[in-house]
């Protein structure tokens, strides 16, 4: 059985190993379809407000077994706990989350306000990242990307206004969503000539081949 390059642990590792199997030669794993809010206060960066939505093979696969009144619907309160477990098992991966204010890289405290939610076929996971310490913008750039460097987890912007917004803004600060030329691959023989299976698995969250696939928000303010 093949094993997997470490990534999104919201499953135990051997559920993801065996998610992996059922797809061998795929890469990535799994999708994500993210949203992400900047917050200000006081005209500084605060954090980051996050929903990621996930394909549906992978919501049905995390979420098994977690239905406990046999009703068919999975509550918020069903999944609080795999909430709340999986947004702190996310600091591993530095919460796959990069964010440089006026230049300045960040870095983030503890999470906070877990939340899942099952909407149709799809889970969505939501949490507020805080910055350990509120950042100025002033005239710089607000620049955050989200991806995993390992490419285990294909993170995409949504389609449409709300996939990226602004809280608490100055009055004129704006925000605009860059996306790669290039395309993910969808599977290793897809990328590079030699990029197998096995090239993903040796790659770890020190790594940065994700970060090509990367799509980022930037923010301008007057």
């Amino acid at each position: 059985m093949p094993t997997a390059a470490p990534a999104f642990r919201l499953a135990t590792v051997a559920g993801l190993l065996v998610l992996a199997a059922t797809s061998a030669s795929a890469h990535p794993h799994v999708w994500v379809t993210a949203k992400a809010e900047i917050d200000y206060a006081s005209g500084q960066v605060t954090g980051i407000r996050h929903s990621w939505t996930f394909d549906a093979a992978y919501s049905a696969f995390v979420t098994q077994g977690l239905d406990k009144n046999g009703d068919g619907k999975l509550t918020p309160d069903e999944l609080a706990g795999l909430a709340a477990e999986n947004t702190q098992n996310l600091a591993e991966f530095g919460y796959f989350t990069k964010l440089k204010v006026a230049g300045k890289e960040q870095t983030f405290a503890e999470p906070t306000e877990p939340r899942m939610a099952m909407e149709g076929d799809a889970l969505t996971l939501s949490f507020l990242l805080p910055l350990k310490a509120p950042a100025t913008q002033g005239r710089g750039v607000v620049a955050l990307e989200v991806y995993d460097p390992t490419f285990f987890v294909s993170f995409g912007l949504a389609e449409g206004a709300d996939a990226a917004r602004l809280a608490g803004a100055p009055t004129g600060c704006a925000a605009t969503i860059t996306r790669p030329k290039t395309p993910d691959p969808k599977t290793a023989d897809a990328a590079k000539p030699g990029m197998t299976e096995a090239f993903f698995e040796a790659l770890t969250a020190a790594s940065n081949y994700g970060v090509q696939y990367a799509q980022r928000v930037l923010v301008a303010c007057p």
